[in-house]
């Protein structure tokens, strides 16, 4: 007993902190559960308001009360940020992450000290958000190895790695309506000017995500390891470039990985209450069902929404139709009776039960990337309305080089009977047949990867090697 106690004292111990977002938290979660399936003790820091959140949404939450039961060393704790519950850090985008920027960082600097103070085995490596500012600072500090998490494609990633490279070409800012193709970053063939992050671009100077890139981008390049959650074979020429730089590991889609499915990695730990939809879809045709879903943080604009149930209504399809919320007030006056049985409009689901149906045919998205990876594990081909962030390029990858999905609009303007028409193109037998052959071979890709021997497998069992010699070096 007493040797086993020495055992797990001396086990490499990871602290790992997610952004505050859904698009970053599930990953995490289930990159700490791969971790500690490898034999790591993890500490797994939420924000005190996720918490919150979660245990409303979720009767007697523990997020990683299977995994301990299955004997994995998951340790789960909260920080503070010190804003009152109440204070809505979702609306107030701005606001808050003006202060995750600026403030914050003192925070953690607070929280890891006195947790190795308490314990001074209690931590050897940082796993943090690449769009944290403080791990570089906080890992040299307290002696840690640095871990980054990316967790969108490593496309996203590159363009903001090689932001001084933009400007100095004269594309970060960029001028908001240019066309005009970019071939010069290493490692990405040519990307167009339209189709770069909006906080890229003029328009958006002055708002907070500018200077989030430029101060996370340049900490980063000091990182001892970068793990991205995608799949080496889809982006095989900006992860060798990347490579070339810093130890880079393509270990997606971390969310399917079979190695803790014993861990239960499935567990719905989404902010809002999961609506089950499984008896309305067991009434449809195979194949018959849009499923609609703008994601968890960007709302699209009153006028689009409107416009696209108009539209989805002129197509006559079938559709599930996700709202974050409940939030209903957008919808065109009398929508939710017009629909009749064939709408479904749910505040949330759980979004892989839903896709997995073979009552489900297309996916309306934003293009987040946990959404399209989804998408195409479940072999769901897409039509794609991108709002912010790393989605416009996520676009790009699937309709333009992916060719597993297609366009909502025409990227000027968005209308009723556009929508329509491309809703019937998604759906159509004629289309979504094509559509379907490729997304298939994403899906195979995407679960070979996982496979034993597989890219994702071997790049991870490959970083595990460094990490343990890196820590050992250190000792």
């Amino acid at each position: 007993m007493a040797t086993e106690k020495i055992l797990q004292k001396r086990r490499p111990h990871a602290i790992m902190i997610s952004l505050h977002f859904q698009g970053h938290i599930t990953p995490f979660v289930n990159l700490a559960l791969k971790l500690a399936s490898k034999g790591f003790s993890v500490t797994f820091v939420h924000h005190e308001f996720i918490h919150h959140m979660l245990s409303k949404s979720h009767e007697e939450f523990d997020l990683f009360s299977d995994a301990r039961e299955s004997g994995l060393d998951i340790r789960y704790t909260t920080i503070s940020d010190d804003f009152p519950v109440e204070f809505d850090r979702f609306r107030e985008r701005e606001e808050y992450m003006e202060y995750i920027l600026r403030d914050f960082p003192a925070r953690v600097d607070e929280f890891v000290g006195k947790m190795i103070e308490s314990d001074p085995s209690s931590a050897s490596f940082l796993v943090a958000d690449t769009l944290y500012s403080w791990p570089e600072t906080i890992a040299n500090k307290y002696d840690l190895v640095n871990v980054s998490f990316w967790t969108q494609p490593a496309l996203v990633f590159s363009l903001d790695y090689h932001f001084e490279l933009l400007k100095e070409n004269g594309h970060f800012p960029c001028k908001d309506d240019i066309e005009e193709e970019i071939k010069y970053i290493p490692g990405i063939e040519s990307i167009n000017a339209m189709d770069l992050m909006p906080y890229l671009k003029e328009a958006e100077m002055d708002t907070i995500p500018p200077k989030i890139i430029i101060n996370s981008f340049r900490g980063v390049k000091k990182a001892d390891f970068i793990l991205h959650n995608t799949v080496y074979e889809l982006e095989p020429t900006t992860l060798s470039a990347l490579n070339k730089n810093q130890p880079n590991y393509a270990i997606g889609p971390i969310s399917f990985s079979q190695n803790h499915a014993k861990a239960n990695p499935i567990r719905s730990h989404s902010f809002w209450p999961d609506s089950d939809c499984t008896e309305w879809l067991a009434s449809k045709p195979p194949g018959s069902v849009l499923y609609v879903s703008f994601g968890s943080l960007v709302e699209a604009s009153k006028e689009v929404i409107q416009e696209i149930a108009h539209g989805i209504l002129l197509s006559g399809v079938y559709f599930i139709w996700a709202i974050r919320g409940g939030v209903t007030d957008a919808f065109p006056d009398g929508f939710e009776d017009k629909v009749k049985d064939k709408g479904h409009i749910v505040p949330w689901c759980n979004q892989i039960q839903v896709l997995s149906n073979p009552c489900v045919g297309g996916f309306l998205t934003h293009c987040g990337w946990n959404s399209i990876q989804e998408s195409i594990w479940c072999h769901v081909p897409m039509i794609c309305y991108p709002l912010s962030y790393d989605q416009f390029p996520n676009r790009k990858l699937l309709v333009d080089d992916w060719k597993i999905g297609i366009n909502l609009s025409d990227g000027v303007s968005i209308n009723r009977a556009g929508v329509s028409e491309n809703v019937r193109k998604l759906m159509g037998a004629s289309t979504s047949g094509g559509l379907r052959a490729e997304v298939r071979k994403m899906k195979d890709i995407l679960r070979n990867a996982i496979e034993n021997g597989g890219s994702s497998d071997v790049n991870f069992e490959q970083f595990v090697k460094d990490l343990k010699a890196r820590l050992h070096a250190m000792d």
